[in-house]
């Protein structure tokens, strides 16, 4: 039974074809803008945790400072959830940080021994907001002689600006990405129905013997409602295949300007899963148009 009415709404979309493909195009538009906005959006989520995290707030400790100590400090920063990873670096790990550091200079590394470096711990945050506490909390055990703070993007001022300016821009994408695909969603669910209607009237014939002969309301509706979900499918599935080979297509140029920063997984599953959600969501939004656009059009139809 269902074959019957997928296959009358195939030979009804290949009888029109250009109000089929008119359909099909606008809805393609629509969700190849809204593929490409949520990688877009989700890139930015990426960029802006990666540099939250960047930061290390470094605890150089005193000479005198016991192995049992140390290892009491460590301890109680890795279970602190506020931070992500903790490392120890001990002053020969230190001194061979500088050497490379300074490999383009060999003179610089023959002159100094691990005495001079000082032992540290080396603490990255979850979150760039958790900084300030700790950076006091760290301060006050007795083996700490000073905390030092790195950022990739200059001082903690700057980067603390740069991340502002990300989440900022992260929150334009989203309120306007938004707007602005709401506004493709209701044109393309507009179209759906004024084309749905136009069927359904140069339908009115058939739909009127049906009726007579006793068909039920339910087996008249169907090639309407199968009609308008392979409009979806057809135009989501498009839409989607198009974002994901621009997509693909920018990846490349995108990886060499951003260098080790992951906006995009790395890995084939997990972008694969990514696209897969998106995909899963735009489908159920596709569905949801097609049913509630058929619907709609064949009350408007009725009323007539």
């Amino acid at each position: 039974m269902v074959n019957i009415h997928i296959k009358s709404a195939w030979d009804h979309m290949r009888r029109s074809p250009f109000q089929a493909l008119a359909a099909v195009f606008a809805l393609t538009n629509t969700f190849f803008v809204i593929t490409v906005l949520s990688v877009i959006v989700f890139a930015s989520n990426q960029v802006i945790k990666y540099f939250e995290t960047r930061p290390q707030i470094i605890a150089f400790l005193k000479d005198d400072a016991t192995n049992e100590r140390v290892s009491d400090l460590q301890n109680k920063l890795e279970s602190d959830t506020r931070i992500s990873k903790v490392v120890y670096v001990s002053k020969e790990e230190a001194l061979e940080i500088y050497k490379k550091a300074t490999s383009d200079n060999p003179l610089l590394s023959e002159l100094v021994s691990p005495a001079i470096f000082p032992a540290s711990i080396e603490v990255q945050v979850n979150d760039l907001v958790h900084a300030d506490s700790l950076i006091g909390e760290i301060k006050q055990d007795e083996i700490v002689e000073q905390v030092g703070f790195t950022a990739s993007l200059g001082s903690e001022a700057t980067l603390g600006e740069v991340l502002q300016k990300l989440r900022n821009l992260t929150l334009y994408l989203r309120i306007g990405g938004g707007v602005f695909a709401l506004m493709l969603v209701s044109t393309s669910f507009l179209v759906l129905i004024i084309i749905i209607g136009m069927r359904i009237t140069t339908r009115r014939g058939e739909i009127e013997i049906l009726d007579l002969i006793g068909a039920t309301p339910g087996f008249i509706r169907k090639p309407i409602l199968w009609e308008a979900t392979l409009y979806s499918l057809i135009g989501v599935f498009a839409g989607w295949l198009a974002g994901f080979v621009v997509v693909l297509y920018v990846t490349p140029n995108l990886v060499s300007y951003f260098g080790d920063i992951p906006f995009l997984p790395r890995d084939t599953f997990e972008l694969a899963k990514l696209f897969g959600l998106i995909l899963f969501g735009e489908m159920f939004v596709g569905l949801l148009l097609a049913i509630s656009g058929s619907i709609l059009a064949v009350s408007r139809v009725k009323k007539r």
